[in-house]
């Protein structure tokens, strides 16, 4: 299937490992024109290094917490390549325990870096005839677990605020999705690190999980560039759940 991202401009958050990274893997495997950033210089440099002979891409050094400097990202990418059709807001915090501090942390870059990249985005979002915002919450947003608090609370607002985007743009032809991942493992990511640092709650995630195994970043990222894609043209305001049946809730 020819998804039309062929050419198409596209940032994406947190793009230098794990989901994001596939992220950027699964738009320029498409064809797309991809501008990523993260906090880490020498990810980012790597990052954009390996990936150079898979398509067009450049990496930023942003910290997304930093208001001033994730707007200017946005501007300067949108310069760069001459605009911009979507947006992917997939930067976490992980700030699960229940502390002052990682409230603050989850509603400054969950969920504030959100909000902020639309806004950034949405003067080039308008002028674009295939303009897509997808924002990557969690099933811990849907259903209450071991990361409910600052984490939790925070991707269940990310799904409230593009809920309401999808029906506040609909008129001006710009659609709003997310997509909420349930248990992902990657080298580095936060699961690997539980496997060794608290084996047992890494062995109670795992059964929970109907298919007997975590997912990829991969399985995470098909979803997300086929929702952003002009394919998916009628799809907008819905809260894509890619846990491998982990949620029992009836999403109605």
């Amino acid at each position: 299937m020819d998804l039309q991202l062929t050419g198409k401009r596209v940032l994406v958050t947190g793009g230098s490992r794990g989901i994001g990274r596939a992220i950027v893997e699964g738009f320029l495997d498409e064809g797309a024109v991809v501008g990523f950033c993260a906090r880490d210089p020498q990810a980012v440099s790597t990052t954009a290094d390996e990936l150079a002979g898979r398509g067009q891409v450049t990496g930023s050094v942003v910290d997304v917490g930093d208001a001033e400097a994730l707007a200017a990202w946005v501007q300067t990418s949108a310069e760069a390549m001459g605009g911009i059709d979507v947006v992917v807001a997939n930067v976490s915090a992980l700030a699960i325990p229940d502390t002052e501090e990682n409230w603050q942390l989850s509603l400054n870059v969950d969920v504030m870096h959100t909000v902020r990249l639309v806004r950034a985005a949405m003067p080039y979002l308008e002028q674009s005839d295939a303009a897509s915002i997808i924002g990557i919450s969690s099933v811990s947003g849907r259903e209450s677990d071991f990361a409910s608090g600052p984490y939790g609370t925070a991707k269940t607002a990310i799904v409230g605020y593009l809920h309401g985007l999808a029906m506040q743009l609909a008129d001006k032809g710009i659609r709003a999705n997310i997509v909420s991942p349930g248990n992902t493992y990657f080298e580095g990511g936060v699961w690997e690190s539980i496997e060794t640092g608290d084996p047992a709650l890494f062995e109670m995630a795992v059964g929970l999980n109907p298919t007997g195994h975590m997912g990829t970043p991969a399985d995470v990222a098909a979803p997300v560039v086929f929702l952003a894609s002009p394919v998916a043209s009628r799809v907008s305001g819905t809260n894509l759940v890619v846990d491998g049946a982990l949620t029992r809730g009836i999403q109605l």
